[in-house]
């Protein structure tokens, strides 16, 4: 899953973690605690969706099913994950629309607010960019659905996929 900084991407995954079993979730912010501690450079970012993806791609190796939860912000990092993972048919890049308006009023830890201050550098969809998914496998709409309609959307999608 990828979108904007409070989109919505880890509370669809949480939500599905309670359908789907033993759901593995790959959440950046928790990873970023140990695999790519706080370096938030294209190059740092570019370096720690490479981990995740090889993460993920171990994971699925021995059949658990994993959802991931990055913003992931470039195209080229997405593109390189799915390259990394090498499953076209247990890869699909989720994009968690969601206005940067509805973003910024989500944001219980204050971080829009620190970046419009300018205290916290390099922040996605403020300072730095988002590259929205051009093509993504689908797309979910958290300004405009519940959150119990984003996942039975996604869940149905899977379905569909045969990998849920």
């Amino acid at each position: 899953m990828t979108g904007l900084p409070c989109s919505g991407k880890t509370t669809i995954v949480r939500a599905m973690q309670k359908i789907v079993p033993n759901l593995a979730i790959l959440d950046g912010d928790e990873l970023r605690e140990w695999l790519s501690p706080k370096d938030f450079s294209k190059e740092g970012r570019v370096e720690h969706n490479k981990k995740v993806a090889h993460l993920a791609k171990l994971l699925l190796k021995h059949n658990v099913p994993v959802g991931v939860s990055l913003v992931s912000p470039f195209i080229e990092n997405r593109s390189d994950a799915r390259k990394i993972v090498a499953d076209d048919s247990r890869f699909f890049e989720v994009y968690v629309k969601c206005s940067l308006d509805e973003c910024e009023t989500r944001d219980v830890k204050g971080m829009y607010k620190k970046a419009r201050a300018n205290e916290i550098k390099q922040f996605t969809g403020i300072s730095d960019p988002y590259e929205a998914p051009e093509n993504p496998n689908f797309v979910v709409e958290t300004d405009k659905e519940t959150l119990d309609e984003s996942v039975q959307k996604l869940l149905n999608f899977l379905k569909s996929k045969n990998v849920a």
